[in-house]
């Protein structure tokens, strides 16, 4: 059971202040430890060197006394089927339930809406916040909040050459790919590389790369809204203000600052969509491009290639599209029967229903009922999210019958683009590159413990179509 912030220096002296899975305290107990102390706050860097000693202790004694159990079997079908469902990962900073849902050390986006500070006035949870939680497995202070704020602030300035190379970008080149352009010529900046080349020890990685992955985060949102100024609008950026939350700035930059609902969503979008265990595509990429002691640019460039794909972070976009399709071909006020054969007719025409269905989900994603909350909240009237609402009910009922879905019910990519069509971010091309800015605080989180527990170069065994018959007697 994970410790919380506690109450006087004699609980906190005895507490044991890990990171567990196991975390689910109650809401009335996390909610005071925002109040915590009138000593100086901790920076994050001073709290995680703290606890990373514990950690390891912990591991080290884990894998001794049970290093030979075994987490699975492997079938021939998971070897050709993407290796769905193999057990070989090791990810701290969340584990993505069937039935449950995604949960950041232990809790559940209920929980955590609830007890991770939010901005004054706000009511949904900051990106800081959160990314304290998976980077220590603790939930921070109010002020320990503002503090990383303003650390994020001050770190985002990006180089001039990486300004001139996206300015330099034509606007046909998707946003994805000037992302990607931009994180690796980040990568002069890499103090991982800089500490690499000049010899540091092997205990001491986990600093660098916690730098690394503090600057890289706080630049996003400026090489980010510089690609949608570039290929949107008219190139030109407002500056960053170093008091206010991260989502306010990325908000402020795309130039949606005055509209304060949009900046809630986006401090609701940052949080949700950052971190869904380790095994997705962008998430296992980052880590196995980090494995080999790639410096967290390219680790997350790495990353947000395999993000740009149309069955990973691309299927948002894909999703709004399909609906616009579908309002376009039977109307925004449907009925539902019109509606029931649109669907029979695009799954009898071979194709899918996008945004329903999940590789490991068997239930709504908690992420989609977030976002559906957010706009019951604040454009319960709005008619594309009514057609949505539409969908909810109606899709899961038409797959099950269908009989080929194992999962009917929506994911997240079902609700997202409707949201950010509402406020006037309409640039669907563009989606993906926020869905970046958000996925970097789980999987750069997942690095400095990569580095912290001295985690091997990853390079699990293949085996040829050819060898496989022969080891089964296979003609």
């Amino acid at each position: 059971m994970s410790a919380l912030r506690a109450f006087s220096s004699n609980i906190a002296k005895n507490a044991v202040r890990q990171a567990p899975l196991r975390f689910a305290p109650a809401a009335a107990t996390i909610g005071a430890t925002r109040a915590y102390s009138t000593a100086k706050a901790k920076t994050l860097k001073e709290r995680l060197a703290e606890i990373i000693p514990e950690k390891q202790a912990e591991v080290k004694a884990f894998r001794k006394e049970y290093g030979n159990k075994i987490l699975g079997e492997v079938s021939v079908d998971q070897a050709y089927g993407g290796m769905r469902g193999i057990k070989g990962l090791v990810w701290e900073g969340s584990v993505l339930d069937a039935e449950e849902g995604i949960r950041f050390r232990g809790l559940t986006i209920p929980d955590c809406q609830k007890v991770l500070p939010a901005a004054q006035g706000g009511s949904e949870p900051l990106p800081e916040s959160l990314f304290w939680l998976l980077v220590t497995g603790e939930v921070p202070t109010a002020e320990e909040v503002k503090g990383l704020s303003a650390e994020w602030a001050a770190r985002a300035q990006i180089p001039e050459f990486v300004e001139e190379l996206i300015d330099r970008c034509p606007k046909t080149l998707h946003p994805m790919s000037q992302f990607s352009l931009a994180i690796n010529a980040l990568q002069h900046e890499s103090q991982f590389a800089k500490a690499y080349n000049e010899g540091i020890h092997k205990s001491k990685y986990w600093e660098p790369t916690f730098e690394d992955t503090m600057d890289l985060i706080a630049k996003l949102p400026n090489v980010a809204a510089r690609i949608y100024r570039n290929v949107y609008k008219d190139g030109k950026l407002p500056a960053i203000e170093a008091d206010k939350d991260y989502s306010y700035n990325f908000s402020k930059l795309l130039g949606f600052d005055s509209n304060q609902d949009f900046v809630e969503l986006m401090r609701l979008y940052l949080t949700i969509h950052s971190d869904h265990e380790g095994g997705n595509v962008s998430a296992h990429t980052t880590h196995l491009v980090g494995s080999a002691l790639s410096d967290p640019y390219l680790s997350f460039a790495a990353g947000l290639n395999g993000l740009a794909g149309p069955l990973h972070g691309l299927a948002n976009q894909e999703v709004l599209r399909w609906t616009l399709k579908l309002k376009e071909t039977i109307g925004i006020d449907a009925s539902e029967e019109q509606i029931k054969k649109y669907l029979w007719d695009t799954l009898n025409g071979g194709q899918v229903v996008p945004g329903f269905g999940h590789a490991v989900l068997r239930k709504t994603d908690p992420r989609y009922t977030a976002q559906r909350e957010f706009a019951l909240k604040h454009l319960p009237d709005d008619p594309l999210f009514n057609l949505v609402s539409k969908l909810y009910h109606i899709i899961p009922g038409v797959l099950t019958e269908h009989g080929k879905t194992k999962n009917p019910w929506p994911n997240v990519d079902a609700h997202s683009g409707v949201l950010l069509q509402y406020y006037g971010l309409t640039e669907q091309d563009y989606y993906t590159v926020l869905f970046g800015v958000s996925r970097a605080l789980g999987v750069t989180s997942q690095l400095i413990w990569d580095r912290a527990l001295g985690m091997p170069l990853e390079r699990p065994k293949s085996y040829s179509t050819a060898y496989l018959k022969k080891m089964f007697g296979a003609n």
